[in-house]
């Protein structure tokens, strides 16, 4: 046998793990720049999930700094910095709204510590329009909200974390299950009247970020984060879930069950009894035809 070794094809794809190790980014920022469409993915052939071209990460390895920093998110006290204001005044921004956290994590006293895009910061700085509201006196009508008890911080990264996964739902039942992730099971039984429609979206819904083992209390902290809890919000998420199911509907009717009323009970066929009583009078009239004549 000959001693020559041959070489295995290289992969034309690889995991979301191999590929942030290629890139030097850590699995957090790797993640985020897939949401923010900065690292196009491709459907994993071997089913289920998604994985990196060769290509891709070629393309992105000369300028991985450009992304990594493309990618950087900040708490609280970085962004004041990079805002070049208070880190009251930044917190007051991010309840009002008018920031948008791009992710979060528990702390140690498993407090939520919300993050913002260090590029949407200093963008959002920038902008002549917001001038007025880096410094001086905050307008009246923010400080009425603010001691109305006004924090967008939760929903506002629900919404992005909906846009994010539903740009990279596969299908449109799919969709529906992303939107159907932000909302209560009790929700989804008052939407989705028909079970098997909404067993299927069930089926699709993503679960919350992962921060700690399944029922722990950072788990459950991520469930409640992922969850709409007020009015208006869950009305939209729920007539958004009507909308994306009437949607899939048209396009791929969910599959149901056979019973036994959609198929015709076959013809039952004649008793033997019956057929054998039909032969034997048939048998017994040939046979009297066939009979000689008595002289």
């Amino acid at each position: 046998m000959s001693g020559t070794t041959i070489a295995r094809p290289r992969q034309l794809t690889c995991t979301f793990s191999r590929a942030a190790r290629e890139l030097g980014l850590r699995r957090g920022e790797f993640d985020l720049a897939v949401h923010l469409g900065r690292i196009r993915t491709v459907p994993d052939e071997g089913g289920g999930g998604r994985r990196v071209r060769r290509s891709e990460i070629e393309r992105l390895q000369d300028r991985a700094e450009i992304l990594r920093e493309s990618v950087r998110a900040v708490g609280t006290t970085e962004a004041a910095g990079l805002m070049e204001i208070p880190a009251g005044r930044f917190t007051r921004f991010a309840k009002l709204g008018l920031v948008t956290p791009v992710t979060w994590y528990p702390n140690r006293y498993r407090a939520v510590v919300w993050l913002y895009l260090a590029e949407e910061l200093r963008q959002f700085a920038a902008d002549e329009k917001n001038a007025r509201l880096l410094t001086g006196r905050t307008p009246e009508e923010l400080r009425d909200r603010l001691r109305a008890g006004a924090d967008q911080r939760a929903r506002n990264w629900r919404g992005r974390h909906c846009g994010f996964l539903l740009r990279a739902a596969g299908g449109p039942w799919e969709r529906a299950g992303v939107v159907a992730g932000f909302l209560d099971p009790g929700e989804i039984d008052q939407t989705l009247t028909d079970p098997h429609e909404r067993a299927y979206v069930q089926a699709f819904r993503p679960a919350p970020p992962a921060h700690g083992a399944p029922g722990s209390p950072t788990a459950l902290l991520a469930e409640e984060l992922m969850t709409a809890d007020e009015p208006d919000e869950i009305d939209w998420f729920r007539n958004d879930l009507a909308r994306a199911v009437a949607e899939a509907r048209t396009i791929h009717p969910v599959p149901r069950p056979v019973t036994h009323a959609q198929h015709p009970a076959p013809a039952q066929p004649r008793s033997a009894h019956g057929l054998r009583g039909w032969l034997h009078r048939r048998n017994a009239a040939l046979a009297r035809s066939f009979s000689p004549t008595e002289p």
